[in-house]
């Protein structure tokens, strides 16, 4: 009892860490004169890479090995892959739910936003705080992700919650450079930013306690095939996407191959 008490508390504290980067990407805001687009491009490339591979060659083969367990091979399989496509559907529902304008996930640069841009004040501040509400729906199924990946295996909790923290910080720029240039309140702005990122802690929370009375090894396969298609989706429909409009294709592939190669490195170094 001891040791699964731990577990959850390492689970929450995952989700936590991945959850606050946003409040590097408003820190980062407020110093930075320009976009690293080089960087911000690769670095989202880098989460998709692992993402990409945490969920094919981890998630949805243990949940697929779970499940025919319990249910034989070939009804597994099809518990696995269903969980897998709900996951993604329960995805892009959210993000069908939320205006592009407003989606943190449509990454803006720092010089966009800069005073006299001929952006009004109401207008910049509105923009902020669609986007802080935006963000905080679309963290929810990220703590979701980290903290059933983190439950289950330390070592893969880790690499999601790695992945989803350098994804989060530039949506924090998104949300605290308008606010920041229409009220002219750096604490506000961070305070607004970093909040966000405990809605990953909301997800976590949501999914404990209504899975902690059914935890077993079925929930468990089913869960991990539905987290994989969570992170499938948000690697192609949203971080790829941005790493593309960032930097130019080959800094991308080199991003998403390196990612996969460290994610294929991490697993093997450390089994569990």
């Amino acid at each position: 009892m001891e040791t699964a008490h731990g577990s959850v508390l390492f689970a929450f504290a995952l989700t936590a860490l991945a959850g606050l980067s946003t409040g590097i990407g408003s820190a980062i805001a407020f110093f930075a004169r320009r976009t690293n687009t080089r960087l911000l491009a690769f670095s989202l490339a880098f989460s998709a890479g692992v993402m990409v591979f945490i969920s094919l060659f981890e998630l949805l083969p243990e949940s697929r090995g779970t499940l025919a367990g319990r249910f034989g091979p070939a009804s597994g399989a099809w518990a696995a892959f269903g969980a897998f496509f709900v996951g993604i559907a329960f995805t892009a529902l959210i993000d069908f739910l939320v205006p592009s304008f407003e989606n943190p996930h449509e990454h803006r640069h720092i010089e966009e936003m800069e005073p006299g841009g001929g952006t009004g004040e109401r207008r910049l501040m509105r923009m902020g705080l669609l986007s802080a509400f935006a963000l905080t729906v679309h963290n929810i199924p990220e703590g979701l992700a980290t903290f059933v990946a983190a439950l289950n295996d330390p070592t893969t909790g880790l690499s999601i919650a790695l992945a989803i923290a350098i994804h989060n910080v530039p949506e924090g720029i998104s949300v605290s450079v308008p606010i920041f240039y229409a009220t002219g309140d750096r604490r506000k702005a961070f305070l607004y930013s970093f909040a966000t990122g405990l809605a990953e802690l909301v997800g976590a929370a949501l999914g404990y306690l209504l899975l902690a009375p059914f935890i077993g090894p079925t929930l468990f396969g089913l869960a991990f095939a539905f987290v994989a298609g969570i992170m499938v989706f948000i690697s192609f429909d949203e971080l790829l996407p941005a790493a593309h409009d960032t930097g130019d294709h080959h800094l991308v592939l080199f991003g998403l191959l390196a990612g996969m190669g460290v994610m294929f490195a991490t697993l093997n170094l450390f089994p569990h």
